[in-house]
Formats: structure tokens, C-alpha cells, sequence
């Protein structure tokens, strides 16, 4: 591969940009990505229909103002005469395969085409594109950048001003360079001649590409930033062309990691700024930009944020949001004293912490609706509606992690009540809760729950059996709560997985198990209820996987050991026998409460086998639509031979495949292709997947309604949860199901076990 096409950063001669734009569309564009469509297709009289942007090919009309004329004698690189209508300079990057290699990437809305023709090719504009004079200069600056004083005493200076004092010469005279000497694309000169000789394969972690460890990848089921997706650029300039306004088709490329534009003649900047999530540098210095839209808090991933010599006076309460912001380059603006005094005595840090201690409870997003998915329901068949929630434990809810987060709604004082006021409201027969403490659940849900007749079932992850009964109290585990008024817990069981493997005779003597799934101490719980109605039975199961992206093959055993003990147990609740008489278990009515007349009990019913009992199987699985352990469940079989095993061994598993006899489908499948498709369960900067599921057996149940997805519009200025309207970093979902009508249905015998029946009575 020729060196000319080994640079750090493609450049465009073609500007996003149209010269005609007048204030009253500039203003109402900066919102509303329909009106800066409009226009891009409208400002300018020509338009070129050659340039294309990947995928996101669309017709850049008005890309040049009138008397802007592509450059043929400058090329940067590329051959002489060659029209390109996005020439750029590359930067081909190594990439390294990301273990979960059957896993697709969703949140990154185009592809890219690696055709060449349209991405090759380097032109320049011809002089005159900005004048010569800088209005810049250090005799016109509004904040000029000498030291700042109290009562006529001189400020002491920080090393981080310092800093920002001696980036701010850099960034005057890059735009000298740009203007003066009629050189637009500095910042590709600049680093083209350190990257010579980068070849391109897939994406690796180094300085210019993800990282592959980042704290942010902690609890994490993997990074957003993680695919076996090839991409050889992740970096743009588009300085010194003079640019005015910055066309739709810039931001969908989502994958930039360093954006150059400064030097333009660029007012604002629009709000679909905040599809590029992975930015890590912008600079957008020598610009008349006078404000920033609340959507650059949606960038979480800046490192550094370059708007020296601007007109900006205020930063708005989003900003706060920019947890991993090193460096922010405001010299040269007139901004408010106040704000310019924190990041001067402190540094950028302080000024994003005290910017997000002040940010202003948001406006509450509109309310999940539910979604009817079958509407001729015989009113006669038995409901369900069951939830599943992981809550995001106190102990994980730290600011490393969610630095985005205002102090105050990241507190477990906040969070908890938020928690369960949303619980109350959505009134499921069934809670399914993960990352619930001990402690938790016994002085604060079970107490507060109980007020809405719910009774409770926990465990704790099994590493609480090692500590001191003090430490073990905080360890997070999973819960099942039920209307006690409805629902008898017939039988209750833990699932601890690392255990079960190590006693499993294929799998003891494996170093796998040992080395792999023995570490994680997982659990699952299962329940066996009976209608106090009906007398139908159910089965529901709650789990909460391991998190890691490097343990594919631990998830799948899990899962795989999950369904095996359903399996077995489900055999043994088909036999299980029939309460002698429902009407002794009957719950107390509350103080100052009669007791009403209840209708007659259904007497118990009867299954064939463990396929006819109606099973759901709730949680966190850590796991997308195309992994394993999703096939698993959906397909009811897993090849010995899968991906996901790698080359690790897992006795008769990895041997002869996993299987199980249920027909499950997942809940929210329904809601697939529709406006209503749910597109998340976890939501974090890098991150926002379906991972948690309610699976249930089609051959039992049905599904009548489901919990809608949140507020979209609501999402284009919230980077992650938790937040105060969402108290965790996953979403509750929740589905309404019937129970089919049996055509066999029958009761179960009624033999006499005297008083032992009690202990089977919840």
C-alpha cells in the first residue's frame, strides 16, 4: 500500500458546509435535524451528487458556497486531476479480534463502503477561502488570555492553565498557518509524517484506536467500542475550508474519534453532535461560535474539547455529563466569570463536577405505555404479569463507573425510593429483581413490598458463606416477590452454578471448570407456584449471568445448567401433589380491614409431564439476540462445537451439545420490526443492548401485553442511566400473559399427608 494513503486523518476539500445560511436558519437548524436538511439541500444553487458517505450516502447539496472552487494544484495526496468527492487522508489501524466474534454491532448506524473511490483522492481549495487577517489576533480577543485578578492581586498559576495558555499559542498559530498561508487540513500535516507505515487490518486497542480495558468496560457485558467490524479511519479534518454550517451527513459517522474543525466560519455547532459517542477530541477553535448545544453532553467519551478563541458565554448544565474530560480549551472567549475563575483556580475536572452538581432535575420523560400484542383474549383464561429488573446494587453505583450521573440521583437513598415507587405503580404478580443485597431485601423491599401483599423469596451470591455475617449482609443476589394474595410458593430452589459444575462427574476433573466457571459465583433461583384461584401451576425461574465479555463459554454453561435442573425439577413438580385445602391458607386481612367473601379456590390441576407445567424464565443474561446462550433458550440446542466454547472442554456439553425439551420464545420478540421494538434493556455511554429477557413456554402461555420502551425523544440528551427519572442502568420489563385452556386438563387427586403439606405452603 502506497505511504500517501498511511496518515492519521482523513481530510475533506468538499466542506459539509453552505455559505448563504442566514441567522434565522442557523438558529432553528440547531435543533431540528430536519431543518438542517433542509438546509443542506437548499442554501447553495449548485450541489455536487458525486459524494458519498458510506452507507449513509446522500446528495450533499450545497456542500460549496458560490465562489468555492475545488483546487487542483494542492493536492495532499492522490493523483494530479483526479476528482474525489470526499478526498481524506487515512490512518489504517490494526484491529484485534473481540472475543465475542459472532456478536454484531447495533448501535453504530452505518456501513462503511471500503470501495476507495469515492473515500481516495486529495484536493484542496484555492486561496481565499478565509482572509488573510485573523479576527483572532491577541489585540481582539474578548477574553484574552493574561492572568485573571481579585482585588487587584495577580491569580497564581495553575499547571492546568498553564496548559490550557500554552495549547491556546498552538491553536493561533495552526490558524495562522491555515489562513495566512492558505494550508487548510493542518492538523493532518501534522500527524501524517508520525504514522507513515500503519498498515490496516482489524481494530486494535493503541492511542489512536479503543481502548481495550477501559474502567468503563467494568459490568459490562462489552464495549460498544468492541467489534470484529472492520474500520481503517477513525478521524477527520476539516479544518481552514471555511465552513459555515456542518450538513446532516458528517454525523453519521458515528465511529469518529477525533473531529477537526477548527478555523471555519462555523456559528454553532448542531445538536446531532451527540450521535458521535466516541469522540474522544474536538476542536472547533477560531470559530464565531456563541453556544453549545445541551447534545454535547451526549459525548462522554471526550478527553479533550478544544474551543479556544470563540464567542462562547455560557456552557450549558449537560456539560456536566463529560466525566472523562481532561482538558477543555476555552481561552479566547468572553465566557462567564465565574466558570472561567473554576476551571483557572482548579482545572477542566472541577468544572464539569460543579456544572453537573448544578444541573437541574430534567423535565420527566412521557410514561412507558403498554403495548396490547393480542387482543381477543377469552376473559375466562388466568392472567400473569410478571416483571424483571436488575436495580443496580449500591455498591456498584459508583462515580467511576457512572460519572455521568449527578451525585444525587447515583445516591441508594434516591435510587431506592425511585425503585420502588416504580414497582408499585406497575403492580406485576411477579417481581423478578438481580443486584438486590441481603440487607436490602430484608429491611427495605420485604417491608415495603408487604404493603402491597407481595411476599418474598432471596439468595445471595454464595461468596457471602465466606465472609463475616457484617460484610455478608451487603453481597447482592437475586429475588422473587409475589402476590401472596394469588400465588401459593409451593417449592423454592437455589442454582449455584459454579458449584453444581464442579460436581458434575464429566466436568470435576476439567481444568476449565475449574479455572473458568469455578471463579464466578453466579446463581439462579427457581419457584414453584400454584394459582390460589385456578389451581394452575407455574414454574419461574430468575437468574443473573456473568458479566465479562471474555467468558462467552461460562454464560453458555451456565444457562446450559440453568435449564438442565428446570428439566429435572419440572419432572418432579409434575408429580408434585395436590393441596388438601386451600381454603386454611388464606392470608390475614390487614388492620381495620374485613375480610371479604373470596371466590371458591380451584382445586389443584395436573400435569403429564415437565413440558405441560407453564414455565417463565426471567433476568440478566449479560447476552445479546446472536449469542449462545440466546440460541440456547430460542432454539433449545447448542452444537458441542459452538463458537462460544472456543477450545475449552465442559464434560458432555462441549462433547454431545446442550439441549432442553421446553419451547420458549422470548417476550418482547413481538414487538420486533414494529415503532415499538425494544432496542435496549441496559443504557450507558458505550453500551445500550437487550440483555435482560422474560422467556416463556408457547406451548402453555401466551402473551397479551407488554411494557413499551422508554421515551425516545427523552433519550437524545440522556447519555446513560442511571439518572433521576431511570434509578438503575437497566430498564424493568415487564409482559401480561394467559395461561392456555388445557383440552386434557385435570385435577390432581387430593391424598392425605396430614400436617407435612404445610411446609410446601407460602
Amino acid at each position: 500500500m502506497a505511504d500517501g494513503h498511511r496518515h492519521l486523518l482523513h481530510t475533506y476539500t468538499n466542506p459539509l458546509s453552505t455559505t448563504g445560511a442566514s441567522s434565522h436558519q442557523i438558529a432553528n437548524g440547531l435543533f431540528l435535524n430536519s431543518l438542517l436538511s433542509h438546509l443542506a439541500a437548499a442554501q447553495s444553487p449548485t450541489h455536487s451528487k458525486t459524494s458519498t458517505y458510506g452507507s449513509a450516502s446522500q446528495d450533499t447539496r450545497g456542500m460549496y458556497g458560490q465562489n468555492h472552487q475545488q483546487g487542483h494544484n494542492s493536492r495532499i495526496n492522490g493523483a494530479p486531476g483526479r476528482q474525489q468527492a470526499m478526498p481524506m487522508l487515512y490512518n489504517f489501524q490494526q484491529q484485534s479480534s473481540h472475543p465475542h466474534q459472532a456478536h454484531a454491532q447495533h448501535h453504530q448506524g452505518i456501513q462503511q463502503d471500503h470501495g476507495g473511490a469515492s473515500l481516495m483522492g486529495h484536493s484542496a481549495f484555492s486561496s481565499g477561502v478565509l482572509p488573510n487577517a485573523s479576527p483572532f489576533s491577541a489585540s481582539n480577543l474578548q477574553n484574552g488570555h493574561a492572568s485573571s485578578s481579585r482585588g487587584g492581586q495577580t491569580q497564581q498559576l495553575t499547571e492546568h492553565w498553564a496548559e490550557q495558555l500554552r495549547l491556546h499559542k498552538e491553536a493561533e498559530r495552526a490558524h495562522a498557518t491555515m489562513t495566512e498561508q492558505h494550508q487548510p487540513h493542518f492538523y493532518a500535516r501534522l500527524k501524517a509524517a508520525e504514522n507513515r507505515g500503519i498498515g490496516g487490518s482489524l481494530l486494535s486497542g493503541g492511542d489512536s484506536g479503543p481502548s481495550v480495558d477501559s474502567e468503563d468496560d467494568r459490568r459490562r457485558p462489552w464495549s460498544l467500542e468492541k467489534t470484529n467490524k472492520r474500520q481503517d479511519w477513525y478521524n477527520l479534518d476539516m479544518s481552514g475550508q471555511g465552513l459555515r454550517v456542518l450538513a446532516p451527513p458528517l454525523f453519521a459517522y458515528e465511529f469518529l474519534q477525533e473531529l477537526y474543525i477548527a478555523s471555519n466560519r462555523l456559528t454553532y455547532l448542531p445538536a446531532e453532535v451527540g450521535r458521535l459517542r466516541h469522540l474522544r477530541h474536538l476542536d472547533a477553535s477560531n470559530n464565531l461560535i456563541s453556544e453549545l448545544p445541551p447534545e454535547i453532553g451526549m459525548c462522554t467519551n471526550l478527553k479533550s474539547l478544544y474551543l479556544f478563541n470563540n464567542q462562547i458565554r455560557d456552557l450549558p448544565p449537560e456539560f456536566g455529563s463529560l466525566y472523562l474530560l481532561d482538558m477543555l480549551g476555552i481561552e479566547g472567549n468572553p465566557l462567564d466569570p465565574s466558570l472561567k475563575q473554576e476551571i483557572m483556580a482548579g482545572d477542566t475536572k472541577s468544572l464539569v463536577n460543579k456544572l453537573l452538581l448544578k444541573a437541574p432535575v430534567p423535565i420527566p420523560p412521557a410514561d412507558r405505555k403498554p403495548i396490547v400484542v393480542q387482543e381477543d383474549v377469552s376473559p375466562n383464561l388466568e392472567r400473569v404479569k410478571i416483571l424483571t429488573w436488575n436495580i443496580l446494587c449500591d455498591k456498584f453505583a459508583t462515580p467511576t463507573l457512572y460519572g455521568y450521573t449527578p451525585p444525587t440521583a447515583l445516591s441508594w437513598d434516591y435510587r431506592k425510593e425511585r425503585i420502588i415507587q416504580e414497582l408499585h405503580e406497575r403492580d406485576a404478580d411477579i417481581l423478578c429483581l438481580q443486584e438486590i443485597a441481603t440487607d436490602v431485601f430484608r429491611d427495605f423491599f420485604s417491608p415495603e413490598l408487604a404493603q402491597d401483599g407481595y411476599k418474598g423469596v432471596h439468595w445471595p451470591r454464595p461468596k457471602a458463606k465466606t465472609m463475616a455475617e457484617k460484610d455478608a449482609q451487603a453481597v447482592d443476589g437475586c429475588a422473587v416477590f409475589y402476590k401472596a394474595s394469588k400465588w401459593i410458593l409451593l417449592d423454592k430452589q437455589l442454582l449455584d452454578y459454579a458449584n453444581i459444575a464442579i460436581n458434575r462427574p464429566d466436568m470435576k476433573n476439567q481444568h476449565d471448570i475449574f479455572n473458568r466457571v469455578m471463579p464466578k459465583d453466579n446463581i439462579g433461583l427457581i419457584c414453584f407456584f400454584e394459582s390460589r384461584q385456578t389451581g394452575a401451576r407455574m414454574i419461574v425461574a430468575n437468574t443473573h449471568l456473568a458479566w465479562e465479555p471474555t467468558l462467552p463459554d461460562v454464560k453458555l454453561v451456565q444457562t446450559a445448567i440453568m435449564m438442565e435442573n428446570i428439566t429435572r425439577l419440572a419432572e418432579k413438580y409434575a408429580r408434585w401433589p395436590a393441596l388438601k385445602d386451600k381454603k386454611m391458607i388464606q392470608l390475614p386481612p390487614e388492620e381495620g380491614e374485613e375480610r371479604v367473601n373470596v371466590p371458591e379456590p380451584g382445586p389443584s390441576q395436573e400435569y403429564r409431564n415437565n413440558t405441560d407445567i407453564p414455565l417463565l424464565v426471567c433476568g440478566d443474561y449479560n447476552s445479546t439476540y446472536n449469542s449462545s446462550v440466546y440460541e440456547l433458550l430460542s432454539r433449545g440446542r447448542v452444537s458441542p462445537n459452538h463458537a462460544d466454547f472456543g477450545d475449552h472442554q465442559y464434560g458432555s456439553f462441549t462433547r454431545d451439545g446442550i439441549e432442553h425439551p421446553f419451547s420458549m420464545r422470548s417476550a418482547y420478540v413481538h414487538l420486533n420490526g414494529t415503532p415499538d421494538e425494544l432496542t435496549f434493556t441496559n443504557y450507558v455511554p458505550g453500551f445500550a443492548e437487550v440483555i435482560d429477557y422474560i422467556w416463556y413456554s408457547t406451548n402453555t402461555l401466551e402473551v397479551v401485553s407488554l411494557l413499551g420502551p422508554p421515551d425516545r425523544d427523552h433519550l437524545k440528551r440522556v447519555p446513560g442511566f442511571p439518572n433521576y427519572h431511570f434509578p438503575a442502568d437497566h430498564i424493568q420489563i415487564m409482559a401480561e400473559l394467559v395461561i392456555k385452556a388445557r383440552k386434557d386438563k385435570k385435577m390432581v387427586q387430593e391424598p392425605d399427608f396430614g400436617s407435612s403439606s404445610s411446609d410446601r405452603k407460602g
